[in-house]
């Protein structure tokens, strides 16, 4: 992914042409959110266990707990692999959360919904007028 898709955004959001890469942008966004929960998830189980006496509930916990692990594992070596995610290379990351914050301002700027939004569209009334509705 490269700095061009700033620039792109900028653009007619609306033109096909101008999607590309955004399904890539969005697994990377997904997969960004799953991590962050898993390792969310690892943490509440983490401590749930540090709290819990009765012997059963502290082994499901455990074994709640080694598989939430794995998952996290499983989700970085893909990110890392699809170098969406680099954590060993502070620059590389930089760089790619820089261009998703650029991203994310470019497209809060993006006027996605007309000014005036009453619509009557094929109607020549709205749907409750004839009981004095005419307001809605």
């Amino acid at each position: 992914m490269t700095l061009d898709r700033v620039d792109s955004i900028k653009m007619d959001y609306v033109d096909p042409a101008n999607s590309l890469n955004m399904p890539e942008m969005a697994d990377m966004t997904f997969a960004m959110d799953f991590l962050i929960r898993v390792k969310e998830g690892v943490r509440n189980t983490a401590t749930a266990l540090t709290e819990t006496v009765s012997p059963d509930a502290r082994a499901l916990l455990r074994t709640q707990l080694h598989q939430s692990i794995a998952l996290h594992q499983e989700i970085t070596d893909l990110m890392v692999r699809k170098k969406w995610f680099h954590p060993y290379d502070l620059r590389e990351q930089y760089q790619l959360d820089q261009l998703s914050a650029e991203n994310t301002v470019e497209i809060g700027k993006l006027k996605l919904f007309p000014d005036d939004t009453r619509r009557k569209s094929m109607f020549d009334r709205t749907p409750d007028e004839h009981i004095g509705g005419n307001m809605a």
